[in-house]
C-alpha cells in the first residue's frame, strides 16, 4: 500500500521536499490536515523515506480481531482512563524504544479547527525529541519536510516557528485549514 501510494503521488505530480533529520526518535506533525486523501500522502511519504512510524489510537481499536494488525503497522494504544494520561503513556513508549517516529495530526479533524491539540508538544518536550513538520501544499503539489524544531523551550517561540513554516501551505482543501495555534495561546487578530 505504501509503494502504491507513493507511485500514485508521483503520477499525480507530487514532490517531496526536504529531508528527515538523522535521529532515532522524533515526532512528525502532518499539517494542515484537510482531507481524507492526506492518508495516502502519509503512506507515500513514509515509503519515500523508507521509515517505520507509529501512530496513536484509542485502546478499544487494539482488541481482537484488529488489534494485532494495528500494532504491526505501528499503532500505540492509548488508555484514556489510566493515570498519567495519554502524554505519559506515549512518553513511556518513547523512553522504552531505541527508535521511534510518532506521526500526529494535531488538528484532530479534517475541518478547520479553532486550535491544535497540544499533546504533541508535551510529548516531544517530555521525551526530549525534535518535532518535524510535514507541510502539505496542495496548490503546488509539494509535501515539504521542515528542519527539526525543539519543543522543550519557549512554547510561543516554538509555535511561531511552526506557523512560519506552514504560512504558505494550505493543505489539499484550503477551506479546511484552521489557525495554527494551541488552545492556550491567545487568538491573534
Amino acid at each position: 500500500m505504501r509503494w502504491l501510494s507513493y507511485r500514485v503521488m508521483r503520477w499525480l505530480g507530487w514532490e517531496i521536499a526536504g529531508e528527515l533529520p538523522d535521529v532515532p526518535k522524533m515526532v512528525i506533525v502532518g499539517a494542515p490536515h484537510t482531507s481524507n486523501w492526506d492518508f495516502f500522502l502519509f503512506l507515500g511519504t513514509i515509503h519515500h523515506f523508507d521509515i517505520k512510524v507509529n501512530f496513536l489510537g484509542k485502546a478499544s481499536l487494539f482488541r481482537w480481531p484488529f488489534g494485532a494488525m494495528f500494532r504491526k503497522v505501528g499503532g500505540i494504544p492509548v488508555h484514556r482512563s489510566r493515570s498519567g494520561g495519554m502524554v505519559g503513556q506515549v512518553k513511556a513508549a518513547f523512553d522504552a524504544a531505541q527508535r521511534m517516529i510518532l506521526v500526529v495530526a494535531p488538528e484532530g479533524t479534517r475541518k478547520a479547527a479553532p486550535h491544535w491539540k497540544s499533546g504533541f508538544v508535551e510529548i516531544a518536550a517530555g521525551a526530549a525529541v525534535p518535532v518535524v513538520i510535514a507541510g502539505v501544499d496542495g496548490a503546488n503539489r509539494v509535501l515539504t519536510v521542515s528542519p527539526p524544531f525543539d519543543a522543550s523551550g519557549d512554547r510561543t517561540y516554538f509555535m511561531d516557528q511552526v506557523r512560519q513554516f506552514l504560512s504558505d501551505k494550505d493543505g489539499l482543501r484550503a477551506e479546511g485549514k484552521g489557525p495554527v495555534r494551541l488552545e492556550d495561546e491567545p487568538v491573534s487578530s
